[in-house]
Order: structure tokens, then sequence, then C-alpha cells
């Protein structure tokens, strides 16, 4: 449950960035790396946590791409993202997913492919520009799936069904393991795929994660975090298809309890 935040900019880093469980709803964050401006938000509830008891939460984040000039973004090609020691992700008991059942399919049917496995929901926004021609925008629903825990290593696909120009199934996947880096415990990284042959960019997406469930008669929720000294830190890094590499850090306030 923890990752890069510097990565918002990207869908898949969004989703770890949520994941991490770390952004709350404050002022957005503006990140400028050239031509570029990201610009991330999001919430957490409750925002008063245990000091040493995981408490369960919900997610909720945003974000947005674009430039400075009003061209085109270049894509997001992938993602490295370092979260706070104090969230988590817990997959015990939760139903799972392949990417294999997600591939070239719409929203409707990944989502019944694998109902149990759904996290996370949301939309995301991209646009194509091809070559001697108007950019175009096309939005479509963004759905969170569990890949499971294994080896240490945990998965998950992050599905998104837009036009560009034709209805397309976009997979990403997202590894989490955990690290021992000071402050930082988990790290989740990702390769976010080609969009209309390379054409396409994300700019903006919004998301919620809230997935709670029973396990042999037990509650439990998918993401967890504890507040034992007033905030809860994030960091990462993006790279874009121009070759442009983005490096950011947030921290956010939490309340202790207890």
């Amino acid at each position: 449950m923890r990752k890069h935040l510097t990565l918002i900019f990207a869908l898949g880093a969004l989703v770890a960035l949520s994941v991490a469980g770390i952004a709350s709803a404050e002022k957005p964050t503006v990140v400028r790396a050239g031509n570029l401006i990201l610009t991330l938000n999001g919430s957490i509830s409750p925002k008063a946590l245990s000091k040493t008891t995981p408490t369960p939460i919900t997610l909720s984040a945003s974000a947005k791409i674009a430039t400075v000039d009003g061209t085109h973004p270049p894509a997001v090609e992938s993602f490295v993202v370092e979260t706070d020691k104090n969230g988590a992700i817990n997959t015990t008991g939760l139903p799972t997913c392949t990417d294999g059942a997600l591939e070239n399919s719409d929203t409707k049917t990944a989502e019944k492919a694998c109902p149990t496995a759904i996290v996370g929901k949301g939309k995301t926004s991209v646009q194509v520009e091809f070559a001697e021609s108007t950019p175009f925008n096309a939005t479509g629903p963004l759905v969170v799936f569990n890949g499971g825990t294994k080896g240490g290593v945990t998965t998950l696909f992050v599905h998104a069904y837009v036009a560009v120009p034709a209805p397309t199934a976009i997979v990403t996947t997202v590894k989490i393991t955990k690290i021992h880096n000071g402050r930082y415990g988990m790290k989740a990284s990702g390769s976010i795929p080609k969009i209309a042959g390379g054409f396409g960019s994300v700019t903006s997406f919004e998301l919620s994660l809230n997935r709670k469930y029973t396990y042999k008669g037990k509650k439990l929720s998918y993401l967890t975090a504890k507040c034992p000294d007033g905030h809860l830190n994030a960091k990462g890094t993006a790279k874009f298809k121009d070759g442009t590499t983005v490096f950011g850090s947030i921290v956010r306030k939490c309340t202790p309890k207890g």
C-alpha cells in the first residue's frame, strides 16, 4: 500500500498513489517540469487514525496532466512510487483477477469476468493527436482489480475503456513490493501501455478505492493506515515519452488517535 506519489501524472501512477492512501483532500498539489503541468488532489476518510492500529480507509484521488503552451502532452511511459510505511494493502482472502480476463474487454465484460476482485472505480480522459491532425479527447470508465499477492509481490490491474478513436481496452499492471527505506515501506512500479499506437496520452483521472469485505467471518479492508506522528509521506518518479523525467514528493497531515 505504499508507493511513489509524485507520479500522479499517470493513470497507473495515480493508482499507485491511490493505493498508498496518503493523499488528503486539501489544496491541490501542482508540479511543473518544463512544458508539463501536473495537478493532483485526493482525500482519505477518516483523517483521524490510530497511532498504532491499522485503520480501514477510503481513498479518493484525482489528477490532471496539461502543458504550459496548450499542446498535446507527452504520454507517461513508466513510474516508480515509494509510500509511507504506515499505509498498507490487505489482499488476504480477497478474490483475484488476471490480465488475460481483462484484455480486449469493455468495462461491463471486465466487471462480469471478475466482479469480486474489484477494489476501485473511477474515470479517465485521454487525448489523441495523430500526425497533421487536430487532437481529440475521449473519456471512459476506470476499474481497478486485485491481482493477488504472491512471493511478496502484490499486483493490481487498472482497466480503462475509451474510444481512441475506436473503443479500446487499456490494462495497466502495477507491481507493489515491500521495502526498507527509512520513512518509506513500499514501492509500486509499472509501465503504461501505448494508447492509440503511441499517439494518445492520459490527461486526467478520478479514482476511489473503498473495498471492504468479509473473510472467514472477519471484516477486512483493502486499504488501511495508521498515523503515529501526524503525517504520511510519499515520493515518486515518472518518465514521459519525450524523455522528460519528473520527480516529486508529498507530505500530508493526519490526526493521531489513541
